[in-house]
């Protein structure tokens, strides 16, 4: 039963990814970008319901930008998670806006693209970065650079901060946690680490029942003097800290 469940979720969601890149394709151009940033809302609640996640938000998003958030980072689903709680424009590896369908939704959502091994695209990026801050966006980074199993955060690499510092934006903590709904327990099936491949992890997410996102919104936080390893390293203990509180 639990097998056949699975794959009736996965159905709907391979429906769901096709459909969103259909909009994308055809129906986005002639939006304006208020009404995109809803629809990528609503695509990333729709995608956790038909996943069979709850979605939880704590704390207050932002209203309106310009702010940076910095999020620690665990699965392929964090993305997903975000743009539900709040829409915003990510900062991803290049190579993804290559991939079939994926990239179609990436570009979408307004995805910020870096060549992560190239010291001077870091460098373009975090100007493009400063621009759409001062232009009023709101962007969201991982600055632990890599996935977790949600049990610590990794520190936090401080170059993307240097935006928000040339724009003089704020700076918002986000914890990400996936627990069961039950018992409250920790959640590992959404993890995207180690030896996992994408459909491993989506595999177990499909068949875990009951499973929560939680998306933990802290104090908002302007650099006031700091330089971006000491902003960086306050950051990551708001978001401990803002884990710790689950």
């Amino acid at each position: 039963m639990a097998r056949i469940q699975a794959c009736w979720r996965l159905w709907r969601v391979l429906v769901h990814v096709l459909a969103g890149a259909w909009r994308i394709r055809w129906v986005f151009p002639r939006l304006q970008q208020p009404e995109r940033d809803a629809q990528v809302q609503a695509w990333a609640r729709e995608m956790l319901a038909r996943l069979a996640i709850k979605l939880i938000v704590i704390g207050q998003p932002p209203a309106v930008g310009p702010v940076l958030l910095v999020a620690n980072h665990i699965s392929w689903l964090d993305i997903v998670v975000m743009h539900a709680a709040r829409h915003c424009r990510f900062i991803s590896k290049a190579s993804v806006q290559h991939w079939p369908i994926v990239g179609t939704l990436a570009n979408g959502a307004g995805t910020l693209y870096i060549e992560r091994e190239s010291r001077r695209d870091a460098m373009r990026v975090v100007h493009h970065m400063a621009e759409r801050l001062a232009a009023g966006d709101v962007l969201a980074v991982f600055p632990e650079g890599t996935t977790g199993d949600g049990t610590t955060v990794r520190p936090f690499h401080a170059n993307m901060l240097q935006a928000a510092i040339a724009a003089q934006a704020p700076v918002q903590p986000v914890g990400l946690h996936f627990c069961d709904g039950t018992t409250g327990q920790h959640s590992f099936a959404p993890c995207y680490i180690g030896d996992d491949s994408l459909l491993d992890s989506l595999w177990r997410t499909l068949k875990t029942d009951g499973l929560q996102a939680v998306v933990s919104f802290g104090t908002v936080q302007l650099p006031e003097g700091r330089d971006r390893r000491s902003w960086a390293a306050d950051l990551h203990q708001a978001v401990v800290d803002l884990r710790a509180d689950r």
